[in-house]
Protein backbone atom coordinates (compact mmCIF):
# COMPACT_ATOMS: atom_id res chain seq x y z
CA UNK A 1 0.00 0.00 0.00
CA UNK A 2 1.50 3.19 -1.21
CA UNK A 3 1.88 6.15 1.43
CA UNK A 4 -0.78 8.30 0.21
CA UNK A 5 -3.11 4.73 0.36
CA UNK A 6 -1.52 4.53 3.98
CA UNK A 7 -2.61 7.96 4.77
CA UNK A 8 -5.90 7.63 3.54
CA UNK A 9 -7.00 4.78 6.01
CA UNK A 10 -5.51 6.17 8.64
CA UNK A 11 -7.49 9.40 8.62
CA UNK A 12 -9.90 10.12 10.96
CA UNK A 13 -13.15 10.13 8.93
CA UNK A 14 -12.11 6.81 7.99
CA UNK A 15 -10.85 5.58 11.42
CA UNK A 16 -14.40 7.15 12.50
CA UNK A 17 -16.54 4.90 9.94
CA UNK A 18 -14.80 2.15 11.14
CA UNK A 19 -14.95 2.31 14.92
CA UNK A 20 -18.56 3.27 14.71
CA UNK A 21 -19.39 0.24 12.23
CA UNK A 22 -17.61 -1.98 14.73
CA UNK A 23 -19.62 -0.55 17.66
CA UNK A 24 -23.05 -0.80 15.76
CA UNK A 25 -22.71 -4.80 14.92
CA UNK A 26 -21.55 -4.76 18.73
CA UNK A 27 -24.83 -3.73 19.52
CA UNK A 28 -27.38 -4.53 16.72
CA UNK A 29 -25.64 -7.92 14.96
CA UNK A 30 -28.68 -7.91 12.92
CA UNK A 31 -26.94 -5.43 11.25
CA UNK A 32 -23.40 -6.87 10.66
CA UNK A 33 -23.98 -7.78 7.59
CA UNK A 34 -25.03 -4.82 6.12
CA UNK A 35 -22.58 -2.40 7.82
CA UNK A 36 -19.64 -5.28 6.64
CA UNK A 37 -20.80 -5.31 3.46
CA UNK A 38 -20.86 -1.75 2.99
CA UNK A 39 -18.07 0.18 5.14
CA UNK A 40 -15.96 -2.91 6.98
CA UNK A 41 -15.71 -4.84 3.35
CA UNK A 42 -13.48 -2.34 2.27
CA UNK A 43 -9.93 -0.71 2.92
CA UNK A 44 -11.12 3.29 2.18
CA UNK A 45 -13.58 5.40 2.06
CA UNK A 46 -13.94 5.81 -1.66
CA UNK A 47 -14.51 2.30 -2.25
CA UNK A 48 -17.05 2.22 0.42
CA UNK A 49 -19.06 4.97 -0.94
CA UNK A 50 -18.30 3.78 -4.18
CA UNK A 51 -19.99 0.73 -3.37
CA UNK A 52 -23.17 2.54 -1.52
CA UNK A 53 -23.91 4.50 -4.05
CA UNK A 54 -23.79 1.71 -6.74
CA UNK A 55 -26.38 -0.49 -4.63
CA UNK A 56 -28.84 2.18 -4.94
CA UNK A 57 -28.16 2.63 -8.39
CA UNK A 58 -27.42 -0.54 -10.20
CA UNK A 59 -29.97 -1.52 -13.19
CA UNK A 60 -30.62 -4.99 -14.53
CA UNK A 61 -28.44 -3.93 -17.79
CA UNK A 62 -25.46 -2.32 -15.55
CA UNK A 63 -24.62 -4.59 -12.80
CA UNK A 64 -22.83 -3.38 -8.98
CA UNK A 65 -20.09 -4.24 -9.95
CA UNK A 66 -19.93 -2.29 -12.96
CA UNK A 67 -21.62 0.76 -11.19
CA UNK A 68 -19.46 0.55 -8.28
CA UNK A 69 -16.37 0.41 -10.60
CA UNK A 70 -17.77 3.61 -12.85
CA UNK A 71 -18.40 5.56 -9.56
CA UNK A 72 -15.04 4.71 -7.68
CA UNK A 73 -12.42 5.53 -10.81
CA UNK A 74 -14.18 8.95 -10.97
CA UNK A 75 -13.89 9.42 -7.49
CA UNK A 76 -10.08 7.95 -7.08
CA UNK A 77 -9.64 10.32 -10.64
CA UNK A 78 -10.01 13.62 -9.37
CA UNK A 79 -7.15 14.72 -6.77
CA UNK A 80 -9.19 16.68 -4.84
CA UNK A 81 -12.43 13.88 -4.31
CA UNK A 82 -11.15 12.86 -0.83
CA UNK A 83 -10.91 16.45 0.34
CA UNK A 84 -14.63 17.28 -0.76
CA UNK A 85 -15.73 13.58 0.29
CA UNK A 86 -14.54 14.57 4.08
CA UNK A 87 -15.59 18.44 4.22
CA UNK A 88 -19.16 17.12 2.96
CA UNK A 89 -19.16 14.30 5.25
CA UNK A 90 -17.54 17.24 8.30
CA UNK A 91 -20.15 19.61 7.13
CA UNK A 92 -23.11 17.24 7.52
CA UNK A 93 -21.96 16.76 11.26
CA UNK A 94 -21.63 20.27 12.56
CA UNK A 95 -24.41 21.96 10.47
CA UNK A 96 -27.36 19.09 10.70
CA UNK A 97 -28.51 18.40 14.21
CA UNK A 98 -29.88 14.98 13.15
CA UNK A 99 -26.70 13.66 12.23
CA UNK A 100 -24.69 12.49 15.15
CA UNK A 101 -22.57 9.53 13.37
CA UNK A 102 -19.82 9.75 10.63
CA UNK A 103 -21.94 6.85 8.68
CA UNK A 104 -25.13 8.64 8.97
CA UNK A 105 -24.83 10.81 5.41
CA UNK A 106 -22.89 7.55 3.69
CA UNK A 107 -25.54 5.02 4.58
CA UNK A 108 -28.66 7.09 4.99
CA UNK A 109 -28.49 10.91 3.97
CA UNK A 110 -29.61 10.86 0.18
CA UNK A 111 -28.88 14.62 -0.21
CA UNK A 112 -24.97 13.30 0.47
CA UNK A 113 -25.00 10.32 -1.42
CA UNK A 114 -27.09 12.21 -4.28
CA UNK A 115 -23.77 15.09 -4.06
CA UNK A 116 -21.45 12.37 -4.51
CA UNK A 117 -23.09 10.86 -7.75
CA UNK A 118 -22.78 14.32 -9.15
CA UNK A 119 -19.18 15.03 -7.81
CA UNK A 120 -18.79 11.34 -9.87
CA UNK A 121 -21.33 12.27 -13.35
CA UNK A 122 -19.23 15.85 -12.83
CA UNK A 123 -15.88 13.79 -13.48
CA UNK A 124 -16.95 11.87 -16.72
CA UNK A 125 -18.44 15.24 -18.38
CA UNK A 126 -15.17 16.68 -17.82
CA UNK A 127 -13.18 14.45 -19.68
CA UNK A 128 -15.81 13.78 -22.41
CA UNK A 129 -17.73 10.62 -21.37
CA UNK A 130 -20.89 12.50 -21.23
CA UNK A 131 -23.12 9.14 -21.78
CA UNK A 132 -21.45 7.77 -18.52
CA UNK A 133 -22.35 11.51 -16.91
CA UNK A 134 -25.99 11.29 -17.92
CA UNK A 135 -26.32 8.11 -16.57
CA UNK A 136 -25.46 8.78 -13.25
CA UNK A 137 -27.42 11.95 -13.57
CA UNK A 138 -30.65 9.28 -14.73
CA UNK A 139 -30.47 7.24 -12.08
CA UNK A 140 -29.49 9.71 -9.12
CA UNK A 141 -32.83 11.51 -10.15
CA UNK A 142 -34.81 7.77 -10.21
CA UNK A 143 -33.57 6.87 -7.26
CA UNK A 144 -33.37 10.07 -4.76
CA UNK A 145 -35.87 12.56 -6.55
CA UNK A 146 -32.67 14.77 -7.08
CA UNK A 147 -31.64 16.32 -10.54
CA UNK A 148 -28.35 17.49 -10.62
CA UNK A 149 -26.61 18.38 -14.12
CA UNK A 150 -23.25 16.91 -14.77
CA UNK A 151 -21.96 20.20 -16.01
CA UNK A 152 -22.84 22.50 -12.64
CA UNK A 153 -19.73 23.65 -10.70
CA UNK A 154 -20.43 22.86 -6.95
CA UNK A 155 -17.96 23.42 -4.28
CA UNK A 156 -17.10 21.40 -1.17
CA UNK A 157 -18.37 21.33 2.22
CA UNK A 158 -22.11 21.62 0.73
CA UNK A 159 -24.81 20.60 2.81
CA UNK A 160 -28.17 19.24 1.48
CA UNK A 161 -30.55 18.72 3.95
CA UNK A 162 -33.30 16.56 3.19
CA UNK A 163 -33.27 17.83 -0.18
CA UNK A 164 -35.92 16.03 -2.09
CA UNK A 165 -37.33 17.92 -5.20
CA UNK A 166 -33.67 19.64 -5.58
CA UNK A 167 -32.98 20.66 -8.96
CA UNK A 168 -29.61 22.28 -10.09
CA UNK A 169 -29.22 23.20 -13.52
CA UNK A 170 -26.53 23.10 -16.28
CA UNK A 171 -24.75 26.19 -15.28
CA UNK A 172 -25.27 26.53 -12.24
CA UNK A 173 -22.62 27.32 -9.80
CA UNK A 174 -22.79 26.66 -6.05
CA UNK A 175 -19.92 27.79 -3.60
CA UNK A 176 -18.07 26.25 -1.07
CA UNK A 177 -20.26 25.42 2.41
CA UNK A 178 -23.62 26.52 1.00
CA UNK A 179 -26.50 25.08 2.55
CA UNK A 180 -29.49 23.67 0.58
CA UNK A 181 -32.73 22.59 1.67
CA UNK A 182 -35.75 20.25 0.31
CA UNK A 183 -37.54 22.04 -2.65
CA UNK A 184 -35.25 24.44 -3.95
CA UNK A 185 -34.50 25.08 -7.77
CA UNK A 186 -31.96 26.87 -9.73
CA UNK A 187 -33.03 27.18 -12.55
CA UNK A 188 -33.13 28.91 -16.29
CA UNK A 189 -36.26 31.14 -17.12
CA UNK A 190 -36.93 29.61 -20.10
CA UNK A 191 -36.08 32.66 -22.64
CA UNK A 192 -32.49 32.31 -22.10
CA UNK A 193 -29.97 30.02 -23.90
CA UNK A 194 -26.44 29.55 -22.77
CA UNK A 195 -25.10 30.63 -19.83
CA UNK A 196 -28.89 30.64 -17.76
CA UNK A 197 -28.56 29.64 -14.08
CA UNK A 198 -27.70 30.93 -10.89
CA UNK A 199 -24.24 31.25 -9.50
CA UNK A 200 -24.43 30.87 -6.09
CA UNK A 201 -21.76 32.56 -3.43
CA UNK A 202 -19.85 30.90 -0.50
CA UNK A 203 -21.96 30.03 2.88
CA UNK A 204 -24.97 30.84 1.64
CA UNK A 205 -28.77 29.57 3.11
CA UNK A 206 -30.74 28.48 0.51
CA UNK A 207 -34.67 27.56 2.63
CA UNK A 208 -36.79 24.96 1.69
CA UNK A 209 -39.02 25.40 -1.39
CA UNK A 210 -37.27 28.47 -3.01
CA UNK A 211 -36.51 28.98 -6.67
CA UNK A 212 -33.91 31.10 -7.78
CA UNK A 213 -34.09 31.76 -11.74
CA UNK A 214 -31.87 32.76 -14.31
CA UNK A 215 -28.22 33.38 -14.76
CA UNK A 216 -28.13 36.11 -11.57
CA UNK A 217 -25.69 36.24 -8.62
CA UNK A 218 -26.01 35.48 -5.20
CA UNK A 219 -23.52 36.75 -2.56
CA UNK A 220 -21.64 34.85 0.09
CA UNK A 221 -23.38 35.13 3.31
CA UNK A 222 -27.11 35.79 1.99
CA UNK A 223 -29.91 33.65 3.71
CA UNK A 224 -32.91 33.35 1.54
CA UNK A 225 -36.49 32.81 3.52
CA UNK A 226 -38.46 29.50 2.55
CA UNK A 227 -40.59 29.83 -0.63
CA UNK A 228 -39.58 32.72 -1.95
CA UNK A 229 -39.11 33.01 -5.57
CA UNK A 230 -35.27 34.69 -6.51
CA UNK A 231 -35.23 36.69 -9.82
CA UNK A 232 -32.67 39.28 -9.72
CA UNK A 233 -29.17 39.61 -7.58
CA UNK A 234 -28.62 39.66 -4.16
CA UNK A 235 -25.99 41.35 -2.50
CA UNK A 236 -23.13 39.60 0.02
CA UNK A 237 -24.55 39.18 3.53
CA UNK A 238 -28.53 39.63 3.16
CA UNK A 239 -31.20 38.70 4.40
CA UNK A 240 -34.33 38.15 1.13
CA UNK A 241 -37.64 36.52 1.44
CA UNK A 242 -41.11 36.73 -0.03
CA UNK A 243 -42.72 36.15 -4.17
CA UNK A 244 -40.44 38.06 -5.44
CA UNK A 245 -37.81 37.85 -3.08
CA UNK A 246 -37.11 41.50 -1.75
CA UNK A 247 -34.38 42.43 0.91
CA UNK A 248 -35.03 43.00 4.35
CA UNK A 249 -32.07 42.73 6.33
Amino acid sequence: MSSIQDSKRNCPIWKNLLDEANQVIVREPNLKEFFTKAILGFSDIESSISYVLADQLQQNDCDLEKTQSIIYNALISESDSYEKISTDINTVLNRDPACITTYQPILFFKGFQSLQVYRAANHYWKIGNKATAFYLQSRASQVFDIDIHPAADIGKGVLMDHATGLVIGETSRVGNGTSILHGVTLGGTGTELGDRHPKIGENVTISANVSILGNINIGDNVKIGAGSLVLEDLPMGCTAVGVPAKIIK
